[in-house]
């Protein structure tokens, strides 16, 4: 584990490096996935993850090509939206890749000089800024390309008061459940090919202003079969974190080469939704019906020897399979869900930090045999 820099739990210091970003960004605005039935997948988050109804788009707003479905938790805003007729690119998209992450949205006060600062740095225009008005205000929008198939779009909302954006309305639903401790994006995961993690890194290092903070190599996340690299990129306040894995040499096919072939390319892998309880959030889950993976038993046997005193009970985080790691700010809490469409790509991951800094690398092995056991039982690995 190398270069750490700013610690995102320290304002001060997020703060002083912030004022040097020629892209600051405010936050996450929303998560946008490409899915083939926006309807159902919005239920299915309403149900197992406990998100709530909050607007959508569609022929009823005045859309002609798609229809979309936001759900909100906290902080957390997930955009569900498909194709309404064949041929198009949401649908190509979903075609290729199967439900998936298209747009990671960034919360900026300047979309257009986002933008800029972005493209003349070399970023590859997705959309030009564009704003959008109603009787609420109005939302300047622009984006780039990032890896694979994914964009960024910088969001500027200053000066709109309505429900979402420009476009829709208020969701309100028969059927709501209660939230399960869900607060706010932690980071984001994306898996791109072989030996094109540094290329990505510098991408958001020379166009989008980001620091490398951690950086793992195949000795770090390597098991017995498979292993991986990662190097993970943030921005200057450190609300945005972007892990970026390749594959490495192993005997056998890793977690992200499967990605790759079902995903068939780059993407994102997995959201990390933060916590203040993750006992509590994930019993709610299990109960919904959320499937995790689980580590051997054996793996709580020498959990205070690694990892010192907590505050937790060990039984309950051996009951549920939750894992827990320390760095030198302090310790963190983790579980990642299977992969929640038919394809074995996207999957979440529950985090609660009391104090760490870093991504679990004390849970690598243990977690990635866990991975293994699930290819194996798929055939893949």
């Amino acid at each position: 584990m190398t270069l750490k820099t700013v610690n995102p739990t320290d304002p001060g210091a997020a703060d002083q490096q912030g004022k040097q970003d020629f892209l600051p960004i405010n936050g996450t605005d929303y998560i946008e996935l490409y899915v083939s039935n926006a309807k159902q997948a919005a239920h299915f988050y309403k149900s197992a993850f406990g998100f709530q109804s909050f607007a959508f788009a569609g022929l009823e707003t005045g859309l002609q090509d798609r229809e979309s479905y936001v759900v909100v938790q906290d902080k957390i805003r997930l955009v569900l939206t498909s194709p309404l007729y064949k041929g198009s690119d949401i649908g190509k998209h979903v075609e290729r890749h199967g439900d998936g992450v298209k747009v990671v949205a960034l919360w900026v006060d300047d979309a257009t000089k986002s933008y800029q600062e972005t493209v003349r740095r070399g970023a590859t225009s997705y959309m030009e800024p564009v704003t959008h008005r109603d009787d609420e205000g109005e939302a300047v929008l622009s984006g780039v390309h990032t890896y694979g198939d994914t964009v960024h779009i910088f969001v500027e909302r200053k000066n709109y008061k309505g429900i979402f954006l420009p476009g829709f309305k208020p969701w309100e639903s028969a059927f709501e459940t209660e939230p399960v401790g869900l607060k706010f994006v932690d980071h984001m995961v994306g898996n791109v090919g072989w030996n094109e993690m540094n290329t990505w890194v510098d991408f958001y290092a020379n166009v989008m202003g980001f620091k490398q903070i951690i950086s793992f190599d195949d000795k770090d996340i390597s098991t017995e079969y498979t292993a991986l690299m990662s190097k993970v990129m943030s921005n200057g306040n450190g609300r945005i974190k972007f892990p970026i894995n390749e594959p490495a040499e192993g005997k056998k096919k890793s977690q992200v080469e499967e990605y790759l072939d079902f995903y068939d390319g780059p993407g994102v892998q997995h959201i990390a939704v933060a916590t203040d309880n993750i006992i509590h959030t994930v019993e709610a889950l299990q109960s919904r019906g959320v499937e995790f993976l689980r580590v051997p038993t054996t793996y709580y046997d020498t959990l205070f020897d690694r990892v010192g005193k907590i505050d937790e009970d060990i039984d309950p985080l051996k009951k549920l399979g939750i894992l827990v790691d320390r760095d030198d700010e302090g310790y963190l809490l983790q579980i990642f869900t299977k992969p929640v469409g038919s394809r074995p790509t996207l999957f979440f991951e529950i985090i609660q930090r009391k104090g760490a800094v870093s991504f679990g690398k004390g849970n690598f092995k243990a977690l990635f045999e866990a991975i293994e056991r699930e290819q194996a039982s798929r055939g893949t690995l």
